[in-house]
């Protein structure tokens, strides 16, 4: 079963040359530490800023200089900071190839849910219904059961919906899945000690499995 970083890797093999991605809350963030250095591409946060860098080391961390999730991070040479209007701007035009989120749920069809719990504060909606109605590509990194074991890939979301019909792609702790356009949940390769009959038990919704699935190399 993968840790938060490795889902992280996993999730950077998935980059391209040339794209624009934004990193979302959470475990996405991890994904900037693993992006190929022979790979030109440009980190996009909603605060304002692109052209973000890998997380810093203490000697490099700079206050002021943070990303969406009020995480410190490190601008790469030609970054450039500005408001966020100018910032949603870029996502509603349809300017991010991909962006990376955290859920707490994702349906059999590529629902969305990763905002609110009901009966839970938050401070708001942020970026993310921005971000799924408007990229290219929408890759979620998630794990794959709650804590008491409850399946969080399911036939139809249960908490209040981001987006519907967005997601591409999910990288569990368990597996790599990608949603058909028909819906349904395609088992393309397994965690590290993962057997497919363990994501088979852990998945609630539609699950396709075709010929032998591969183990994850990171």
């Amino acid at each position: 079963m993968l840790d938060k970083v490795g889902i992280a890797k996993r999730i950077a093999k998935e980059i391209n040359d040339g794209m624009y991605i934004n990193l979302g809350i959470g475990i996405p963030t991890l994904v900037a530490n693993f992006i190929p250095t022979n790979l030109n591409v440009v980190l996009q946060s909603e605060n304002g800023l692109l052209g973000i860098g890998p997380f810093p080391t203490e000697a490099e961390v700079a206050a002021d200089l943070i990303n969406a999730g009020k995480q410190t991070i490190t601008m790469m040479p030609g970054s450039s900071l500005f408001n966020s209007a100018e910032s949603f701007a870029m996502i509603r035009g349809g300017h991010v190839d991909l962006t990376i989120l955290g859920a707490m749920e994702v349906s059999e069809n590529g629902d969305i849910a990763n905002w609110k719990v009901p009966g839970k504060m938050v401070k708001g909606m942020g970026g993310a219904m921005d971000l799924v109605a408007s990229a290219k590509n929408i890759i979620v990194a998630m794990q794959h059961c709650s804590k008491d074991g409850a399946s969080k890939l399911l036939k139809k979301c249960t908490l209040p919906i981001t987006g519907i019909n967005c997601v591409k792609k999910i990288v569990s702790d368990m597996a790599v899945l990608d949603i058909l356009p028909t819906g349904g949940f395609k088992l393309i390769e397994r965690a590290p000690g993962i057997s497919v009959e363990q994501i088979k038990n852990a998945t609630e919704g539609k699950l396709i499995v075709e010929g032998t699935i591969p183990e994850m190399v990171l």
